[in-house]
């Protein structure tokens, strides 16, 4: 196998970030999982593990604690979903992404077992997602990873994830999100991503609506799990921010910190401190976590594409935000940091020529385009239409048809590069343009702002 084959094999199978998941038990059943990993013999039991679940923030929080575990000296994977620009970005060890020849030599190995699980199919077929959950597991194996940080796919109960003993579980903010799939409730969507509990475990949650805290507060009494909340057991502080870095303060269970982050908004500072909480849980069982570690390692988290400033003249900014939730988030930040260049900061003088505010948006399939088109659609003066390259990118005309009922004619535009580049076209110095709706949107506009060398020459998002 080259690299080209060994990805088109992994992803001949069901993807279900590419389709609709049918509503069939058989899609749910981890002991396929079970049964392929014991079958390569049983990687993912092999390091200590972090799991990670939430609506929005889990990546984030994800990679807060993988580069603090890294700044303390151990040799941690990183596990996550999806990816930006290039699928090796889901698995890596310590900054390096994992490599096309390692890639292709894992996917060697599993081929032959996966082919045997399906053969028997006795709990149904494995899908692209549990392939690529397994060659994390095993790569991290093969690299001799002290830790294993690992991002929930999609809900938690049944996620592919779910195979481990987590020595700490993080709950991150739960909203209203793949409702298809995790129930139409938040108190249905919460018993969904508390199925990652396990029994005597430690859960470190973030702030949470009423409804959801309820859900976590049983399960973690039925489990006889330990409960850290941040807001109450653990609280943070903000004591600054420019448009590089917040400065912060948090009061931890095993002491207080003063820690600054290159990821900006206020959001990102829950996730900090929920990060913060599960490093302690780990110090608190015999890590060797010092507080310079934490320091050290939240100073250098690197998590493109959410609020993420990629040039300044005009300022172009990318956040993933892909849910109703994340984009209040998004529009917080925004007034946050830019609220002298968006419409919402200046209604008296809304014929102010001075600089105006460009959104560029595109969304998936089974996204609350209304919900979201309504949080956006007071801030900017003109929107773009655009649809990412994924299968499950919304058709424009539906994006359109919200903007219309708010008297807006948004530009349509095929692709996200043109989409970027009529953005860059329409600015000037003293505009913003705000690209999002999706992060695979965000993607293809940081290719494309790297094919126009938009930071000086230098990569974004890597």
């Amino acid at each position: 196998m080259n690299y080209q084959e060994a990805l088109d094999y992994i992803l001949s199978y069901p993807d279900y970030e590419k389709v609709p998941m049918p509503h069939e038990a058989a899609n749910y059943d981890l002991r396929r999982v079970d049964e392929l990993l014991a079958r390569l013999g049983n990687p993912h039991l092999k390091a200590r593990s972090v799991h990670i679940t939430g609506t929005n923030g889990k990546g984030s929080t994800a990679a807060i604690v993988a580069s603090a575990l890294t700044a303390a000296g151990y040799t941690t994977g990183l596990y996550t979903s999806p990816h930006l620009n290039d699928l090796r970005e889901r698995m890596r060890v310590g900054t390096e992404l994992i490599s096309e020849e390692e890639y292709v030599a894992l996917v060697e190995r599993l081929k032959p077992e996966a082919q045997a699980v399906n053969q028997k199919a006795t709990y149904g077929e494995l899908t692209t997602f549990e392939l690529l959950t397994t060659l994390a597991f095993n790569h991290f194996n093969l690299k001799r990873v002290d830790f294993q940080v690992l991002e929930v796919g999609m809900g938690g109960k049944f996620d592919a994830t779910n195979v481990i003993n987590p020595e700490v579980c993080i709950i991150t903010s739960i909203s209203l999100d793949h409702t298809e799939v995790l129930g139409n409730s938040l108190a249905e969507i919460a018993a969904e991503k508390a199925g990652i509990i396990k029994s005597g475990s430690v859960v470190v949650t973030s702030p949470q609506p009423d409804e959801v805290a309820q859900v976590i507060d049983e399960t973690c009494q039925k489990c006889g799990a330990e409960l850290i909340r941040v807001g109450s057991d653990i609280t943070w502080h903000c004591r600054g921010f420019d448009l590089n870095r917040q400065l912060f303060q948090v009061r931890g269970i095993l002491g207080n910190y003063e820690l600054s982050i290159p990821l900006l908004g206020y959001h990102q500072l829950d996730n900090a401190a929920t990060a913060v909480a599960a490093l302690e849980v780990l110090t608190r069982n015999g890590c060797n976590i010092s507080k310079d570690s934490i320091t050290d390692g939240l100073a250098q988290v690197s998590w493109p594409g959410r609020f993420q400033i990629i040039s300044h003249h005009p300022l172009l900014v990318v956040d993933g935000a892909m849910n109703v939730e994340g984009v209040r988030r998004l529009k917080q930040s925004l007034v946050q940091y830019f609220g002298s260049l968006i419409r919402l900061e200046r209604q008296s003088s809304v014929n102010n020529n001075d600089s105006q505010a460009i959104l560029v948006i595109g969304a998936s399939l089974d996204k609350d385009i209304a919900g979201i088109v309504s949080e956006l659609v007071p801030l900017f003066d003109k929107v773009i239409v655009t649809h990412s390259r994924h299968p499950r990118a919304m058709a424009p005309v539906s994006i359109v048809a919200e903007f219309t009922k708010y008297g807006v004619k948004p530009k349509v535009v095929d692709d996200v590069a043109q989409a970027l580049s009529l953005a860059l076209t329409l600015a000037g110095e003293r505009d913003i343009i705000c690209v999002t709706g999706s992060l695979f949107v965000v993607g293809e506009a940081i290719e494309q702002a790297n094919r126009l060398c938009l930071t000086d020459g230098n990569r974004v998002g890597k």
